[in-house]
């Protein structure tokens, strides 16, 4: 068995049933990726919109690709209808054009909203209040052509756990708020996104269905 096969066996025994996993495979070739799919993983995260277009003719048409990286307007048309979700819309602007671009090509783009939580500057996102006040204003029910399946969040690149810890329970506590507000009537919102390589087992404690873990499966990345 392969590194990659080993790991991903490895992380499978300690993944809960009720989490999904997503293998980060970006800057990491097609043959590793093969090496995970031989394994049974299905789920694969992407950043790079060119690296992601070079897979997906390379790879098994039934892998479910994920985009996780900041992506630019002017590269959403060549993605839509090619991944299974989003991840990281983290402003109206991107969710308004990749919308128009969908219903333009007859899809339903699926999607998670990015609450920006962590201490660096550099990471995107919505603000937790301005993601809960973009729901509360139901400005979500004039898309057409994309569905909203719930949130993505990263915690703060840091060894503190309590840090992390609260960083994710705050990614969660904004979740919950949208997704119990009964006056919203949201079907389908049911993905809490969070937890990497390093967190993941402090995420899913704080409540994450689906984890984007790369270097514990493919080593570190080859850039």
């Amino acid at each position: 068995m392969s590194n990659v096969a080993a790991n991903l066996e490895e992380l499978y025994a300690e993944v809960p049933p009720q989490v999904s996993l997503v293998a980060v495979s970006k800057f990491h070739p097609s043959e590793m990726i093969r090496e995970a799919y031989a394994v049974g993983q299905r789920k694969f995260g992407e950043s790079r919109v060119q690296e992601l277009l070079k897979k997906i003719e390379e790879l098994p048409h039934d892998i479910e690709w994920h985009f996780i990286g900041h992506l630019q307007t002017n590269k959403v048309r060549s993605i839509i209808g090619k991944c299974a979700l989003i991840e990281s819309i983290d402003s109206e602007h991107l969710l308004e054009y990749i919308d128009k671009e969908s219903e333009k090509a007859g899809v339903i783009t699926k999607i998670l909203m990015q609450v920006h939580v962590a201490q660096e500057e550099t990471k995107f996102g919505f603000a937790p209040d301005e993601l809960i006040g973009y729901f509360k204003a139901h400005r979500f029910e004039n898309l057409k052509a994309t569905h909203i399946c719930g949130i993505m969040g990263m915690a703060s690149n840091t060894d503190d756990e309590e840090r992390i810890r609260a960083d994710f329970r705050a990614i969660a506590e904004v979740y919950r708020q949208i997704k119990e507000d009964d006056s919203l009537q949201l079907r389908g919102f049911d993905t809490l996104s969070m937890g990497m390589s390093g967190d993941w087992p402090i995420a899913v404690e704080e409540g994450s269905n689906l984890i984007r873990v790369g270097s514990r499966i493919f080593g570190e990345r080859l850039y």
